[in-house]
């Protein structure tokens, strides 16, 4: 399995590079982008970024502050605005109790306290916890959404599982490649990528750079 995952990682990277992701933003704003990316687009998540800094609420302290009311307009474009007002409002009073708002002390946890730590705060799922662990924390836990999921599924690396969960998909990553962050980073990126230019819901099957390894693509070729 590691073999083939890096020679999934190696495809990917030969055709669409390196992916940069939040590459000079500061674990503040990556955390904020996690929390307001849940169920949105993040051309929306950015008008609300944009919202945000413009009104000055650009800091954990900020967030702490402001009244919820005022938060959830700021991030309306984001969706569910209220419901994710509540969540950075939750993160932000997490840490300035129990970290006096120090953000780096919070982050340099060691990961599987960290991680166990943020799924405690309320509105922080598994898939928001690991973004905030690679991105903000540099912290190797692998992301798993949607898209890896679609594409492992078609290209016959899910789990053994009749029913498998996040930890199964994510397994398959810890167990079989580097505990490196940046590698981790990028081979998420790359799946998104990947997922939205060729392994849509309606895959465009043609020059996929997978399409030797998947089943599900050769099948759809020589059907039409």
């Amino acid at each position: 399995m590691a073999a083939r995952l890096m020679d999934v990682y190696e495809r990917f990277y030969a055709v669409y590079g390196p992916q940069d992701w939040w590459p000079g933003d500061g674990p503040f704003e990556v955390i904020v982008g996690a929390i307001l990316t849940q169920s949105a687009a993040w051309t929306n998540v950015e008008m609300a970024l944009g919202k945000m800094k413009g009104a000055g609420c650009w800091s954990l302290d900020s967030v702490h502050k402001i009244p919820e009311e005022e938060l959830a307009e700021l991030v309306r474009s984001s969706g569910y605005f209220n419901a994710k007002a509540r969540k950075l409002k939750a993160f932000a009073a997490h840490v300035a109790d129990n970290y006096q708002g120090d953000l780096d002390v919070f982050l340099a946890k060691p990961l599987e306290l960290l991680r166990e730590e943020l799924l405690s705060i309320y509105g922080i799922g598994e898939e928001t916890a690991d973004d905030i662990m690679v991105y903000a924390a540099n912290q190797p836990s692998f992301v798993i959404d949607t898209y890896t999921r679609r594409i492992m599924d078609r290209i016959g690396m899910a789990p053994d599982s009749p029913n498998p969960q996040y930890a199964d998909y994510q397994a398959i990553f810890h167990n079989n490649l580097p505990q490196e962050p940046q590698l981790y980073n990028e081979f998420h990126a790359l799946w998104d990528r990947h997922a939205k230019e060729a392994c849509a819901k309606t895959p465009v099957c043609e020059g996929c750079c997978l399409l030797d390894i998947c089943p599900m693509g050769q099948g759809l070729i020589s059907d039409s």
